[in-house]
């Protein structure tokens, strides 16, 4: 488990866990969080459950959501209903308790916290989401609740590293259409209308556009360091039929 200095506060405790610690075999090993993954359900609720452990905290603080590449976030409480997965890539709450849990595999894990108001929130950042805003709208759920941006801290936990997402015509031409000044997130290759794409980055602007002052980085390429984390990329280049998640989660003290 990985964290941020910006986040080690008395008010919260969070954690950017690796691949390594849990039960799971396979192309799965070990600690794979993924319910959505096709491994043993048994054995992802056990490293579910190491990892909760791991922050002083039972498996039922823990709340995921079914992550569809959205701009969707939601606030939840005790008094959210869990009988059916949130439907979402953004949460947000001021419970003391309740674990909020980001699942990735190269996307961008993105967690928030605003230790005045006592809100934290966790987004799903991969390229689709951050297009479409899915930071601003977790951001904006937590404002609703009292936060304010020149409060927040935000974390980005492990992703895809610049060098890393060489990406197609299509895929820049969705930035530059969003805005003529994505075009400094693009690095061309060798491969003619072929570039690198910068998401860590990508997602770092996104955040200081909102006006949140305190941003902090892992810096650490999910793709490059396979004994640490998985890729989703990684994964079809080495022809695998799945992948393991990585938790990202943030809770209120």
């Amino acid at each position: 488990m990985f964290t941020l200095d910006a986040l080690n506060q008395p008010a919260f405790r969070h954690g950017f866990f690796t691949r390594k610690g849990g039960v799971s075999n396979g192309i799965y090993r070990s600690l794979n969080c993924g319910l959505g993954s096709k491994d043993y359900k048994k054995s992802v609720d056990a490293n579910r459950e190491e990892a909760m452990r791991q922050l002083g905290l039972s498996l039922t603080a823990l709340r995921t959501c079914l992550q569809h590449h959205s701009a969707d976030a939601l606030f939840i409480d005790d008094n959210t209903n869990n009988a059916m997965p949130l439907k979402a890539d953004g949460l947000v709450t001021a419970t003391r308790g309740i674990a909020l849990g980001i699942l990735t595999a190269d996307c961008g894990p993105v967690l928030f916290a605003d230790p005045i108001a006592k809100v934290i929130g966790a987004a799903h950042a991969g390229w689709r989401g951050a297009l479409s805003g899915i930071l601003e709208n977790t951001v904006m759920k937590m404002c609703e609740r009292g936060a304010s941006p020149s409060n927040i801290i935000a974390g980005l936990g492990p992703m895809i590293g610049p060098n890393s997402y060489e990406v197609g015509p299509e895929f820049r031409k969705a930035f530059l259409d969003n805005s003529a000044n994505n075009s400094q997130f693009f690095s061309a290759t060798d491969r003619g209308g072929y570039h690198l794409f910068d998401l860590p980055s990508y997602i770092q602007n996104r955040i200081e556009l909102i006006g949140i002052k305190i941003i902090s980085s892992l810096d650490q390429d999910t793709y490059q360091d396979e004994e640490n984390f998985f890729s989703y990329r990684r994964a079809c280049h080495q022809g695998e039929t799945d992948y393991g998640r990585l938790l990202s989660t943030i809770a209120l003290r």
